[in-house]
């Protein structure tokens, strides 16, 4: 049934969390390209776990090489941008583990990447992840989920074209 909501219109495309942590908005990412919405749209979750799992259904479009972030194309038509901690690009792949690649198909859930939170942090850096939705402008409403703490898989994100 959801599948015939989406086609039509009625109700929403889910994204689900990427990563057991706590929601937050996307505003609270001290990063102007995330926290003002330059790259587009989303949220953002302080992991607690070092899985990186599939948001939504799709194909992998990118995998860093350095493992810091990934983006899939949903069967939705989203664009959506998992990136983990802030510079982390400079960590040169260290704590990082791709499980995925380009090409990918992908089911929510499927682990794309392994983070190893804590000795990123020890390195200084923080670990909240934003979670953005690239092609912004093909949507007309974004509603995130309450925040709070959430569970791989919950749905932190709602969007309508």
């Amino acid at each position: 049934m959801k599948l015939f909501q989406n086609l039509f219109g009625k109700g929403g495309i889910e994204i689900a969390a990427p990563v057991s942590g706590k929601l937050v908005a996307i505003s609270e990412v001290n990063d102007p390209t995330f926290g003002d919405e330059i790259l587009g749209k989303g949220v953002a979750v302080i992991p607690s776990d070092n899985r990186i799992c599939a948001p939504a259904d799709g194909t992998v479009s990118t995998v860093f090489p350095t493992g810091h972030a990934a983006a899939i194309t949903a069967d939705s038509g989203a664009e959506i941008l998992i990136h983990i901690g802030l510079d982390t690009v400079k960590l040169n792949g260290k704590h990082f583990t791709i499980h995925a690649k380009e090409g990918d198909k992908v089911k929510k859930g499927d682990l794309l990447l392994e983070a190893d939170i804590e000795q990123i942090k020890a390195e200084g850096y923080d670990t909240i992840t934003p979670v953005v939705i690239c092609n912004t402008d093909e949507f007309s409403k974004f509603e995130m989920a309450a925040s709070g703490d959430v569970t791989q898989g919950d749905v932190v994100l709602t969007i309508e074209k």
